[in-house]
């Protein structure tokens, strides 16, 4: 009775909440089509045995957490987590939504992850579910305004002219500049532009060391969401919010001096991403995975506190 109720409270609030859809379908495809090429044979096995029946490969249901909201409005707060207009973040100052604690993209993170390390076990929880969930928050709390301020929604009430186009800043960072940089660079070919994307992870010197640096945060989700988002809040800062007001135009300038940034949280997302899952499924035993029958038949248990 008390979590129906803390629900229906929650969705009259969700009524008047802004959008926020992390990166754009394009931005998701990426992160978990890289994600999915570092993956172990074990996580490997897990993830396919977890994936829709109608999935291609986890890159194709990554933006399924985008496509539901509408359906399931109590997971439009668990995208987010915005600060009262500092450039720091704090877990227990900034992860609620209207009073009501540990509902951010963070706790989404770590619940998530909870819930798939039950994957050995005979599961209470959708694990097929948590997956999308897991793989989306991650990619999420990597653009740099789903750790933006509250005042203005993390930039979606921030209007502005990204060119000759009239939209918000939140989307210039979801959709505009990694659209631009695929039409520009790579013909509109998204595969393409993924691929690219992994070269530069693997053949080049200059991320040799960030690489590393990336998959050392893998051992505890909860420590490493809260890193993620403390990285997000500082780029938003020096960059997101940096030179912008109303009705301001982002052009040329403002695409160049940001367009690496948000290659570089793309790839970092990626590289967490499967840190993440082969952590999670590092234990796997022959014979000792869940029948997807219990899996399909599990009770989906999003918010567990």
């Amino acid at each position: 009775m008390g979590l129906m109720i803390f629900l229906c409270v929650l969705l009259s609030v969700l009524a008047s909440t802004p959008t926020s859809n992390g990166w754009g379908p394009e931005g998701h495809y990426i992160v978990c089509k890289i994600a999915e090429s570092y993956l172990t044979s074990n996580a490997r096995k897990a993830v396919r045995e977890l994936l829709p029946k109608d999935a291609i490969d986890l890159a194709s249901v990554c933006s399924w957490p985008d496509e539901i909201r509408k359906q399931q409005k109590w997971s439009t707060m668990l995208h987010f987590v915005d600060t009262p207009g500092v450039c720091n973040f704090d877990y227990n100052r900034d992860c609620h939504s209207n009073g009501v604690k540990d509902f951010c993209v963070v706790a989404a993170i770590k619940n998530y992850t909870e819930q798939l390390e039950t994957y050995q076990h005979s599961p209470t929880y959708n694990l097929t579910e948590a997956l999308m969930f897991l793989s989306h928050f991650v990619g999420d709390i990597h653009q740099l305004l789903h750790c933006g301020f509250v005042a203005d929604s993390g930039g979606n009430t921030i209007l502005v002219n990204w060119y000759d186009v009239k939209t918000t800043l939140h989307k210039v960072w979801d959709d505009n500049m990694v659209q631009k940089k695929m039409n520009d660079s790579f013909y509109g070919d998204l595969i393409t532009m993924a691929k690219e994307l992994k070269m530069k992870i693997d053949s080049q010197d200059y991320y040799a060391q960030k690489v590393n640096e990336w998959r050392a945060c893998g051992n505890d989700a909860f420590a490493c969401a809260k890193e993620f988002a403390s990285e997000s809040i500082e780029l938003a800062c020096s960059l997101a919010y940096k030179d912008v007001y109303q009705y301001c135009t982002l052009g040329d300038y403002y695409f160049t001096t940001r367009i690496s940034t948000v290659e570089e949280r793309i790839m970092q997302a990626a590289i967490r991403l499967a840190s993440l899952l082969n952590k999670i499924f590092s234990n796997i035993q022959e014979g000792n995975s869940p029948k997807i029958s219990q899996i399909l038949r599990s009770v989906s248990k999003s918010v567990d506190k």
